[in-house]
């Protein structure tokens, strides 16, 4: 079984957010960096804040945010390396929701085929 396709060290969310280009709606921002050295896959890092709620809350915005990129994997330009932090509004979404403002996203930002 592959490992999930994930961004975990804190130097390379400060790179995405550097020099990332950034897109936001009123549930999740998202950031968005092209790599070069990584022309196959598309990584993802979640970001959900303390203030959003307690653990329960918060982890399950991450698994949906998770559910939403492998979902929708196939759909993304290869070579991305994406951040999504989630807001407020997050917290009271459901599935569908979630990845409806999930693809806005990926959409307006240029990342979808």
């Amino acid at each position: 079984m592959n490992r999930f396709p994930s961004i975990k060290k804190n130097e390379e969310f400060k790179q995405i957010y550097r020099l990332g280009k950034s897109c936001a709606n009123d549930t999740i921002i998202m950031y968005a960096l092209k790599k070069e050295e990584r022309e196959d896959t598309c990584r993802i890092g979640i970001s959900v804040s303390k203030k959003i709620g307690n653990s329960v809350v918060r982890h399950r915005i991450a698994r949906v945010l998770r559910e939403c990129f492998r979902l929708h994997k196939e759909e993304l330009k290869s070579g991305y390396d994406i951040v999504v932090i989630a807001r407020q509004p997050a917290a009271a979404l459901g599935y569908e929701e979630m990845s409806c403002a999930y693809l806005n996203l990926c959409s307006r930002m240029g990342i979808l085929l």
